[in-house]
């Protein structure tokens, strides 16, 4: 929702730690069971002030969608389009999706649950960022199959081995445990790669690669909340 006009920097300030304790109340309580008398006590404000910065309670769960998949689906599209093999790429976009889900643990618990609560074009465009999403690694997979890297099997059901083996993660995944996004995408691709087929050899390789991938692109270029000028070559 954008700024509306005449407000200064503090009121967009105010607005995102609003969308922030939301998230953490709809993660533990639900969506559709947390109120706007419940968000309205634990920011500190009355009904009135809470809807003068958030226009509506559907408004607040586009939000935390929007804060998962746009940033996610922006990352994504950068590491397809990289001059780079189909399993580096597959490798890369692991590490990109298990990084929000680590730093977004309580929007990724809406973003599973609650998208459904959504309605007429709000539910549209998420449906459709998902789809998109999902396309991006079938297509990765794809040509990783028609490269002979994997054997030849469903696409559809490739990218929902992937996405079913990454998605979950939120539902125990303890930010600061043992195990962080880049460990977790090493293990995950490598049962994936195995899993469909890839030589051995070319699991250490594309973790070399991976490595070296990051190591060339400072700044965290994996995160997709964050800034990356790389490009492709």
């Amino acid at each position: 929702m954008p700024r509306p006009p005449g407000h200064g920097p503090g009121f967009e300030v105010r607005r995102q730690k609003i969308i922030d304790i939301a998230a953490s109340l709809f993660a533990q309580q639900g969506y559709a069971a947390t109120s706007i008398n419940d968000l309205g006590r634990a920011v500190g404000l009355a009904k009135g002030a809470l809807y003068y910065y958030i226009g509506s309670k559907e408004n607040l769960l586009v939000e935390i969608q929007s804060r998962v998949m746009g940033p996610l689906l922006s990352r994504a599209r950068q590491i397809a389009d990289l001059d780079m093999d189909p399993l580096l790429r597959l490798r890369l976009l692991s590490e990109s999706l298990l990084t929000i889900i680590f730093r977004r643990l309580d929007h990724i618990w809406v973003y599973e649950h609650d998208y459904r609560s959504l309605s007429g074009d709000e539910l549209k465009t998420l449906l459709a960022q998902r789809s998109d999403f999902e396309q991006l690694i079938s297509d990765l997979l794809s040509q990783a199959m028609e490269q002979g890297m994997f054997r030849t099997m469903s696409p559809r059901l490739a990218t929902l081995q992937f996405l079913n083996l990454h998605n979950h993660t939120y539902q125990w995944v303890k930010p600061d445990g043992q195990w962080d996004a880049q460990f977790l995408s090493h293990e995950y691709c490598a049962t994936l790669f195995r899993g469909f087929g890839a030589p051995d050899h070319a699991l250490p390789k594309v973790e070399k690669q991976a490595q070296e991938f990051k190591r060339d692109r400072p700044g965290l270029p994996l995160d997709p909340e964050a800034e990356w000028e790389a490009t492709a070559g």
